[in-house]
């Protein structure tokens, strides 16, 4: 892999066991991961790990995160409530290169009960691997930011 910047990474419950596996593949690549839970698949609230990943993202002090719960629903809207954070939800390898090239997506979600390993490391090399194209797709990205300010 290309990219070797830390990566901010966190999950619930539900997808524990897929974050793990996740933050294992990032490694093998000499990527650094800061792992913010949770650390078991005893119960616990996805939206306190959504704020922990999107926060470091938002502020700058990560380039990207990777978050998972069960579906990757509820982290995505945890996420995108944060300025300067791009959650793309990605069940697919399309989906994670696009959100990549066009969206310049910052944070990877996905969910830990829809998909396997197998898909999910193919999907994180891709996320990981694609640059974001700019040009045109850079004009919409002001939009977003703007949308942030008026939307308050």
């Amino acid at each position: 892999m290309k990219y070797k910047s830390p990566i901010i990474i966190g999950s619930d419950h539900a997808a524990y066991i897929l974050k793990e596996k996740i933050k294992a593949f990032l490694i093998t690549f000499d990527i650094t991961v800061e792992d913010v839970g949770v650390y078991s698949e005893d119960s616990s609230d996805y939206t306190d790990y959504g704020i922990k990943v999107a926060q470091g993202v938002s502020t700058g002090q990560f380039e990207r995160g990777v978050l998972l719960c069960g579906t990757g629903q509820g982290m995505t809207m945890v996420a995108n409530k944060f300025a300067h954070v791009r959650a793309a939800l990605c069940h697919s390898i399309f989906e994670a290169d696009m959100s990549r090239r066009h969206n310049d997506s910052n944070i990877l979600v996905m969910g830990g009960r829809v998909i396997g390993e197998g898909l999910a490391r193919e999907i994180v090399r891709t996320w990981i691997n694609a640059s974001f194209e700019g040009a045109r797709h850079k004009e919409r990205l002001k939009k977003f930011d703007m949308m942030g300010e008026h939307v308050k």
